[in-house]
């Protein structure tokens, strides 16, 4: 198996990325709950065997298991549905023994193999209505089991498979026309929500966008953005300090619920000023190219769309999560890859980047 890699393209780079920017994020989770910090790291190194074991093991192999991948995806979404822990209102794990973990989050990865798979075999007719259509219905059962419990995962889920469209080859005729259709959509559906008796979301949905819209009107939903934004600028360029015990800062005066997961990036920017929140982003930036820059010496398209799946998963997430704690979108409940705690989110992108180097050890001359 090992005489078809090239052992010089493997990205040693993309490992320091990953591995530097997950440090960072066991040292700011410790920040803010210090019982977390062990677990995140316990996270790291079971993501770290993962990603290793991952990189050594031909992607195209199993992509030969996509189908059974796809509908056990199915099974666990629905499980959580019905038998789903509930935090704050909402079902998004699943207790399986001493384990807890969310399936939503193996489901971006499962997507990313599956129409990775998928576009491949049919890159001939990406274009023509049949299969549009039906990889309209395949995205859209994960995407409604989705829905149920996370409007924001949801909403980066689309967001990849619209970037997996988008490098299968889409013609640019149907993107112009499902643009020209999309804008004034999206205007009527904003119009509709901001109705007092819609249904369209949910009404815990609706105070968070008015809360961001129109914070002096809806103080309670927008104090958490304003004191993250508030926390941010407090860091100034270097930052208060790791573990400080300032009265005053976002976590030790509970003025954000969840600083250890959605608004983890406030804590950082607290404690670790400008130039650590710009380390952040340029870490996350470098890892989500580095994928980029692998898919284009990809094998095949396959390959291709692993890689660019991955970027878009890491890039989108990354923006709706930093632009949350910025207040420049409403809140949304996503965390941030490699930073936020969360073993099943660490350990599912370390599995994501493993699959992306095996793809950087079979570059197209091989």
């Amino acid at each position: 198996m090992f005489k078809m890699y090239s052992f010089r393209n493997y990205r040693i780079r993309l490992c320091l990325y990953v591995i530097s920017i997950t440090v960072i994020g066991i040292m700011v989770v410790g920040s803010a709950r210090h019982s977390l910090q062990d677990r995140q790291l316990l996270g790291m190194l079971l993501g770290l065997g993962c990603m290793l074991v991952l990189s050594l093991f031909d992607y195209s192999f199993l992509l030969k298991f996509v189908w059974p991948a796809y509908f056990a995806n199915l099974a666990l979404l629905v499980a959580v549905i019905l038998k789903g822990e509930e935090s704050h209102g909402q079902s998004r794990w699943l207790l399986i023994g001493p384990i807890q973990f969310q399936p939503s989050e193996l489901s971006k990865i499962v997507i990313i193999l599956f129409f990775a798979a998928f576009f491949m075999k049919y890159q001939e007719q990406i274009s023509t209505f049949r299969a549009l259509a039906v990889s309209a219905v395949l995205i859209a059962f994960p995407l409604g089991l989705v829905l149920k419990s996370d409007l924001s995962t949801t909403i980066v889920t689309t967001l990849i498979f619209i970037t997996l469209l988008f490098v299968a080859g889409i013609s640019y005729k149907i993107i112009g026309g499902v643009a020209a259709v999309c804008a004034p959509a999206v205007i009527v559906v904003l119009y509709l929500i901001m109705q007092p008796d819609q249904e369209i979301i949910k009404s815990y949905q609706l105070k968070r966008i008015l809360a961001w819209r129109y914070p002096q009107k809806y103080p309670d939903g927008a104090y958490q953005q304003q004191n993250s934004i508030m926390a941010i600028g407090s860091g100034q360029l270097w930052g208060k300090g790791l573990n400080n015990d300032n009265f005053d800062s976002v976590k030790n005066g509970n003025f954000i619920s969840e600083p250890h997961t959605d608004f983890i990036f406030s804590v950082a920017g607290e404690e670790l000023g400008f130039v650590g929140a710009a380390a952040i982003i340029i870490l996350l930036t470098l890892i989500a190219l580095e994928c980029i820059f692998i898919g284009r010496k990809a094998k095949d398209l396959a390959g291709r769309l692993i890689c660019c799946g991955m970027a878009a998963l890491i890039g989108f997430q990354s923006f709706v999560n930093i632009s949350v704690t910025t207040g420049l979108l409403p809140n949304t409940g996503l965390t941030l890859p490699f930073v936020s705690y969360g073993l099943t989110s660490l350990v599912t992108l370390y599995i994501g980047i493993g699959i992306v180097l095996n793809v950087g050890l079979q570059p197209k001359k091989y």
